[in-house]
């Protein structure tokens, strides 16, 4: 057989001249003669002979190596360039789960992909990457917004964006876990520690001090955009092997009919570019119209609120450091400080009303907005129930301080410093959150009335579930994508959020009436929380998010 390394000529003939030995023999005019050096020769040839094959043999095994190393660093150089963050297996100890699975056809296989770069879905990130147990995964995040891969900064002297949210003690206790608070406190920022809340009747109010429970603080009103930037900064600064595909979810097939490899077990996952991954754990944070849930086959229960929500932010002579809300025969409005002078306003309201005040001239809703804050729709109530919070002393041993707070007038808004966006409100549940390899969590599994404040704060709430749930499986060696262990993260989560969703729709229509039993009894409750202080103190727990349930749990 003719070696690939043997010189040819254009017939296919070996032209190589091996050595000639000392039984070589040649014909000469038709005889037989031995070689005219005869034995001399031998020792000589057959020593050429050896390292003429040493040397072939040597080249040979040096060819192949250097294929072989070639071939290697373009292995390396697909799986950096594709993003997909897998180490090469055996190059150390601390591997990934994906690592140990194969990659046909370059398709990268993550441990955990999260649809859905919002908020909540930057929030299980960054949890997962403060945490020893699961900071070694490999992570996806998928989500077309741009501003994931943007490195623009917030700068604090940037106009204020309407979008807030009010984050509880609990929250800020997450932030600062992970090491995203440091962010928010360099940016605009606003804490509170007292909140006054009153009706249009002018029956009652209630008052809540940070004192009642002996904090600093009742809560903190940040921008939607500073708390996002707060988390993707942290991500960006963690080892967490990430990658963001700015991309949205076409399908996802949760058990592929394919037994030639080992990833018939995890989801697969079809993106608009038309790439595809795999992951053992797909976790949506897509928002209320979920594409996870959707092709998860998980059905939800809602319905929509005659109501839509104005947002806007407005700005005072002087600082704002309460929050106020009204309620108002068509819906609660809201008066959020925000840092500096300004203001975020949320203000409920029929649709129709909605579509007009947002379209009315700025001087217009100034006044609008004002009249709904003070003495518009009803009187200002008394400071004092029958004469004093007396009345009422026998109910509790110890008075709590904000008891004999006076009602207060909340600060004049003097213009707008931002644009009016309108939002349709409503409500909903997801029947499950976890399904196999599929888990929600966030607006993808509740969404919720705004009055309250609370909708993020209990996304939030499911991203430190679910990571701790995450954690607790690597740590006993558990399939993450296996859906008992999610049902833990359900079991957990699902009568926590269920009971605030409850509370929040009772608040939603309890106030959407204007009937006079009814009135009184509002009052009622106003008096109950302002002078019973056991309730009032439950009250401010379960809101800032220190205890799971109300009512003394």
């Amino acid at each position: 057989m003719i070696d690939s390394k043997d010189p040819i000529d254009v017939n296919g003939v070996n032209t190589h001249k091996a050595p000639l030995s000392s039984k070589t023999q040649v014909k000469e005019k038709g005889r037989r003669v031995h070689h005219p050096l005869g034995t001399n020769l031998s020792c000589v040839a057959v020593l050429h002979h050896l390292t003429w094959k040493v040397s072939r043999f040597v080249k040979m095994i040096t060819t192949r190596r250097v294929a072989f190393n070639i071939h290697v660093l373009k292995f390396v150089q697909r799986t950096l360039c594709s993003g997909a963050g897998a180490k090469l297996p055996g190059l150390d100890g601390d591997q990934s789960l994906a690592d140990k699975h194969e990659f046909p056809n370059n398709v990268p296989v993550y441990d955990v992909a999260i649809v859905g770069g919002g908020m909540v879905g930057m929030a299980l990130a960054c949890s997962l990457a403060s945490t020893p147990l699961t900071k070694q995964l490999n992570i996806a995040i998928i989500d077309s917004n741009p501003a994931l891969l943007s490195g623009d900064c917030i700068k604090k002297e940037d106009p204020p964006d309407p979008r807030v949210s009010t984050v509880t003690a609990a929250t800020t206790a997450l932030f600062k876990g992970v090491g995203a608070w440091q962010y928010v406190e360099e940016h605009r920022h606003a804490y509170f520690d007292k909140m006054q809340v009153w009706d249009y009747t002018g029956l009652g109010f209630t008052r809540y001090n940070a004192r009642d429970i002996n904090k600093e603080v009742l809560g903190c009103v940040v921008e939607n955009k500073v708390l996002h930037r707060s988390l993707l900064s942290c991500i960006q600064n963690s080892a967490l092997q990430k990658t963001i595909h700015p991309v949205r979810l076409s399908s996802m097939i949760l058990h592929p009919n394919s037994s030639s490899h080992h990833h018939g077990d995890l989801a697969k996952l079809e993106l608009s570019d038309g790439s595809s991954l795999y992951a053992k754990l797909v976790v949506g944070a897509d928002g209320s119209k979920s594409r996870v849930r959707e092709l998860a086959g998980i059905d939800a229960t809602g319905w929509k609120y005659p109501q839509s929500a104005v947002i806007c932010t407005v700005e005072h002579m002087e600082q704002n450091q309460c929050a106020w809300q009204r309620f108002l025969p068509n819906g609660p409005i809201a008066l959020l400080p925000i840092g500096d002078k300004f203001s975020n306003i949320v203000w409920t309201m029929n649709p129709e009303e909605s579509t007009d005040r947002k379209s009315m001239t700025e001087v217009d809703f100034v006044k609008e907005v004002n009249h709904a804050l003070d003495s518009g729709y009803g009187p200002r109530p008394q400071s004092r129930l029958f004469g004093g919070g007396d009345a009422f002393s026998w109910l509790t041993a110890n008075m709590m301080s904000s008891v004999y707070d006076c009602f207060e007038v909340p600060p004049k808004v003097v213009k707008l410093a931002s644009e009016r966006m309108v939002f349709p409100l409503s409500l909903m549940h997801a029947n499950r959150y976890a399904s196999k390899r599929v888990v929600l969590i966030g607006d993808a599994a509740h969404t919720v009335h705004p009055l309250a404040g609370q909708g993020v704060n209990m996304g939030f709430g499911d991203a430190l579930s679910l990571s701790k749930v995450i954690a607790e499986s690597i740590a006993v060696g558990s399939d993450i994508g296996e859906v008992s262990l999610l049902r833990r993260y359900e079991s957990e989560r699902k009568p926590a959020n269920l009971t605030m969703m409850a509370i929040l729709d009772g608040f939603q229509k309890a106030y959407s009436v204007d009937f006079g039993p009814l009135n009184v009894l509002r009052a009622a409750a106003f008096h109950g929380a302002q002078y019973i202080s056991p309730l009032k103190r439950n009250i401010i727990e379960y809101a800032s998010g220190e205890q799971r349930f109300p009512l003394f749990s």
